[in-house]
């Protein structure tokens, strides 16, 4: 799970917008099935999913 956030972030950081969508998109089911095998809150996954999404719209614009 903090590996492919932290590929995500790495992509983030490189400025590639799609490069950093499909970490993204890789990222989210990784964060929910954490949350169904009860390793994490549903709300910690959803505010990795939210800041990492802003972070790539944010390339976007």
């Amino acid at each position: 799970m903090r590996t492919v956030i932290k590929k995500a972030l790495a992509a983030v950081e490189t400025g590639d917008y799609e490069a950093a969508s499909a970490a993204y998109s890789e990222a989210v089911p990784v964060l929910d099935r954490a949350v169904t095998h009860g390793i994490i809150q549903k709300n910690k996954a959803s505010r990795h999913k939210a800041r990492l999404n802003t972070r790539v719209k944010a390339l976007k614009a």
